[in-house]
């Protein structure tokens, strides 16, 4: 009884998955062409970037630091900038910032990606379901006409059936590609921030007390070399007494 009810439901045809796997691609390719703007505009030297930033927080000059960042449109400098808001307290306090805005970050970075990896996934076995509603029906008319006077018919009913496989795959492999080149940008937005993170909290550490105490490396070897003379004239007067 329950067999007869669901052939009921497959002869119905196998048009809708066509129609269905059509609706995917487009909204598939909508949120590529998305993801990519997104990326586009929001991309920068990080390099350059990091390296600007390093120089002008050595110099003490977290001000200029935080202009740089502001004028970058970089995915980046947006997480490192609620990081720097806690640049002169303590190291921990920056990496914890800016894991914090990394996160809420990710999300935006994330957008549309569960759609695709769950269509990259999913969408040949769609289109298989309709090759299966087609071979059903196929052969239901086989069974069901006067042998041969059919064949040719049933035949190319199975090759169209087929299609929605093809059709399936096709839908799916843009898919998967498009989900892991967005992972793969994500991973080197995420390498960025923790490689700029680390320099940013090393010289904090180096500093000891915040940027008024980070020098630069010139001016320790100058302070060094000043108070050389002070340092003779103690051991001289030291050894006499």
């Amino acid at each position: 009884m329950l067999i007869e009810k669901l052939l009921k439901v497959a002869l119905l045809g196998s048009s809708w998955v066509m129609y269905l796997l059509l609706a995917l691609s487009v909204v598939s390719i909508a949120t590529m062409v998305e993801r990519w703007v997104f990326f586009r505009r929001r991309s920068d030297d990080i390099d350059e970037l990091g390296e600007k930033l390093i120089q002008l927080l050595e110099l003490g000059d977290s001000s200029a630091a935080r202009a740089l960042l502001e004028k970058s449109r970089s995915i980046e400098a947006a997480v490192l900038r609620s990081g720097l808001r806690y640049w002169g307290s303590s190291a921990e306090s920056i990496e914890d910032a800016v894991s914090g805005e990394m996160l809420r970050e990710r999300r935006e970075l994330e957008r549309g990606m569960t759609f695709m990896g769950t269509l990259g996934n999913n969408a040949p076995f769609i289109g298989l379901f309709g090759t299966v509603i087609g071979v059903i029906i196929a052969f239901h008319q086989l069974g069901s006409s006067q042998a041969s006077a059919s064949m040719s018919a049933v035949m190319g009913g199975i090759a169209e059936a087929l299609i929605a496989t093809g059709v399936g795959l096709f839908v799916a492999l843009p898919a998967v590609v498009a989900y892991n080149i967005v992972q793969k940008a994500i991973a080197d937005v995420e390498d960025n921030v923790t490689a700029i993170t680390k320099d940013i909290t090393a010289l904090m550490r180096a500093g000891a007390r915040g940027p008024s105490s980070v020098r630069p490396p010139a001016a320790e070897t100058e302070s060094e070399t000043s108070n050389e003379p002070e340092l003779r004239d103690l051991a001289t007067s030291s050894g006499a007494s």
